[in-house]
């Protein structure tokens, strides 16, 4: 079992859940730069781990050099990683990559609201009520038309992923797309934010992160 996120990050050498999911990830962010309109296109990624899904995506996206990402992370070694991987990409002016606590919502001021948000491998983290008040706080980060990716895992045959497209779609978003990884236990999703963006956050914590690395969903 990974001690910590640094090496529960390795899993993706080796688990195909993990890696197809990262693989619909990656095509939900890739169909949400092409509906982007014209211009700059603001991201925020919350718990980005070393950012491989926005990264892996922009390596070849033709609207690469309009992205403008912040990255919020709290392991410094994937923080690290992410960094190197946005120097060798020649995005080092265009995405940032913030060593700190995504739950926090000054981690996020000059960045939002976003046209992307990215919150991946965080609601399976997350107690019921946490995760509530964080699809509550998505008003804080997203702006009018913002498209939303996310991802909850399966376990005990139990399909969270559900409950979150129930409160997303009473919540003022709209669902583009879902699917499922072959393994069937992950799923992924990608709603368009109809309502109006909140300027200030309802509070300074967005959520409280509670997941370990030997139990992650």
């Amino acid at each position: 079992m990974p001690k910590d996120w640094y090496e529960w990050h390795d899993l993706y050498k080796t688990e195909p859940r993990l890696q197809q999911r990262l693989e619909i990830v990656r095509e939900f962010i890739g169909y949400s730069l092409k509906a982007s309109p014209d211009g700059a296109i603001r991201i925020v990624s919350v718990c980005a781990g070393d950012g491989r899904d926005l990264l892996g995506t922009l390596e070849n996206h033709p609207r690469r050099n309009d992205v403008y990402a912040r990255l919020v992370e709290l392991n410094p070694q994937l923080v690290e990683r992410g960094r190197a991987t946005i120097e060798s990409l020649g995005l080092a002016k265009q995405i940032e990559f913030i060593n700190g606590d995504a739950a926090i919502a000054n981690n996020y001021v000059g960045a939002v609201p976003a046209d992307i948000v990215i919150a991946c491998g965080v609601f399976g983290n997350l107690t019921e009520a946490e995760l509530n008040r964080l699809l509550d706080n998505l008003s804080f980060l997203s702006k009018p038309g913002a498209f939303v990716i996310w991802t909850r895992g399966h376990s005990n045959g139990i399909p969270y992923s559900e409950n979150v497209r129930k409160v997303l779609s009473t919540s003022g978003f709209a669902e583009v797309n879902f699917k499922l990884t072959a393994t069937g236990d992950m799923g992924v999703g990608i709603h368009q934010y109809k309502g109006k963006h909140l300027p200030q956050p309802k509070e300074q914590q967005l959520f409280v992160f509670s997941g370990v690395p030997s139990k992650a969903r």
